[in-house]
Protein backbone atom coordinates (compact mmCIF):
# COMPACT_ATOMS: atom_id res chain seq x y z
CA UNK A 1 0.00 0.00 0.00
CA UNK A 2 1.38 3.42 -0.92
CA UNK A 3 1.32 6.42 1.36
CA UNK A 4 -0.18 9.13 -0.86
CA UNK A 5 0.26 12.76 0.03
CA UNK A 6 -2.45 15.31 -0.67
CA UNK A 7 -2.28 19.09 -0.51
CA UNK A 8 -3.47 20.66 2.74
CA UNK A 9 -7.26 20.39 3.00
CA UNK A 10 -7.46 17.49 0.55
CA UNK A 11 -7.91 13.78 1.22
CA UNK A 12 -8.83 10.64 -0.68
CA UNK A 13 -12.57 11.10 -0.12
CA UNK A 14 -12.48 14.62 -1.60
CA UNK A 15 -10.52 13.46 -4.63
CA UNK A 16 -13.00 10.62 -5.23
CA UNK A 17 -15.99 13.01 -4.98
CA UNK A 18 -14.44 15.36 -7.53
CA UNK A 19 -13.55 12.52 -9.90
CA UNK A 20 -17.09 11.14 -9.65
CA UNK A 21 -18.56 14.58 -10.36
CA UNK A 22 -16.54 15.16 -13.52
CA UNK A 23 -16.76 11.59 -14.80
CA UNK A 24 -20.56 11.63 -14.52
CA UNK A 25 -20.96 14.93 -16.41
CA UNK A 26 -22.40 14.90 -19.90
CA UNK A 27 -20.56 16.75 -22.66
CA UNK A 28 -23.26 19.45 -22.61
CA UNK A 29 -22.91 19.94 -18.85
CA UNK A 30 -19.12 20.16 -19.13
CA UNK A 31 -19.39 22.74 -21.93
CA UNK A 32 -21.87 24.81 -19.89
CA UNK A 33 -19.53 24.75 -16.89
CA UNK A 34 -16.60 25.91 -19.02
CA UNK A 35 -18.69 28.74 -20.53
CA UNK A 36 -19.78 29.85 -17.06
CA UNK A 37 -16.13 29.98 -16.02
CA UNK A 38 -15.38 32.50 -18.77
CA UNK A 39 -17.98 34.88 -17.34
CA UNK A 40 -16.60 35.00 -13.82
CA UNK A 41 -13.63 33.61 -12.02
CA UNK A 42 -13.07 33.36 -8.31
CA UNK A 43 -9.88 32.95 -6.41
CA UNK A 44 -8.88 32.52 -2.80
CA UNK A 45 -6.98 35.40 -1.22
CA UNK A 46 -5.54 35.43 2.29
CA UNK A 47 -7.74 37.52 4.60
CA UNK A 48 -4.98 40.03 5.27
CA UNK A 49 -4.60 40.81 1.55
CA UNK A 50 -8.31 41.42 0.83
CA UNK A 51 -8.11 45.23 1.35
CA UNK A 52 -5.10 45.48 -0.97
CA UNK A 53 -6.79 43.37 -3.66
CA UNK A 54 -9.94 45.52 -3.42
CA UNK A 55 -7.84 48.66 -3.89
CA UNK A 56 -6.14 47.19 -6.95
CA UNK A 57 -9.49 46.21 -8.47
CA UNK A 58 -10.93 49.69 -7.82
CA UNK A 59 -7.84 51.32 -9.33
CA UNK A 60 -8.09 49.17 -12.45
CA UNK A 61 -11.80 49.84 -12.87
CA UNK A 62 -11.18 53.56 -12.48
CA UNK A 63 -8.45 53.48 -15.14
CA UNK A 64 -10.71 51.52 -17.49
CA UNK A 65 -13.53 54.01 -16.96
CA UNK A 66 -11.16 56.90 -17.74
CA UNK A 67 -10.00 55.21 -20.95
CA UNK A 68 -13.60 54.60 -21.96
CA UNK A 69 -14.43 58.28 -21.40
CA UNK A 70 -11.46 59.46 -23.45
CA UNK A 71 -11.41 57.00 -26.30
CA UNK A 72 -14.90 55.52 -26.32
CA UNK A 73 -16.61 58.84 -27.05
CA UNK A 74 -14.30 60.17 -29.74
CA UNK A 75 -12.33 62.47 -27.42
CA UNK A 76 -8.62 62.57 -28.08
CA UNK A 77 -5.68 63.42 -25.84
CA UNK A 78 -4.57 67.05 -25.94
CA UNK A 79 -2.51 68.14 -28.95
CA UNK A 80 0.61 68.74 -26.86
CA UNK A 81 0.59 65.15 -25.66
CA UNK A 82 -0.04 63.78 -29.11
CA UNK A 83 2.96 65.61 -30.64
CA UNK A 84 5.80 64.53 -28.38
CA UNK A 85 6.26 61.25 -26.57
CA UNK A 86 6.71 61.47 -22.82
CA UNK A 87 10.22 60.89 -21.55
CA UNK A 88 10.60 59.83 -17.94
CA UNK A 89 13.99 59.93 -16.33
CA UNK A 90 14.79 57.80 -13.31
CA UNK A 91 15.83 59.64 -10.17
CA UNK A 92 19.39 59.06 -8.98
CA UNK A 93 19.69 56.26 -6.45
CA UNK A 94 20.43 58.64 -3.60
CA UNK A 95 17.16 60.52 -4.20
CA UNK A 96 14.88 57.49 -4.48
CA UNK A 97 12.45 56.92 -1.66
CA UNK A 98 13.05 53.93 0.51
CA UNK A 99 10.14 51.52 1.10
Amino acid sequence: MTNEKYPRGWNEARVRRILEYYESQSDEEAAAEIEAGFKSTTMEVPHGLVPVVRQLIAKRRSAQATRTKLYGTGLQPSASRAKSPAVVKAAPRSRRLKP
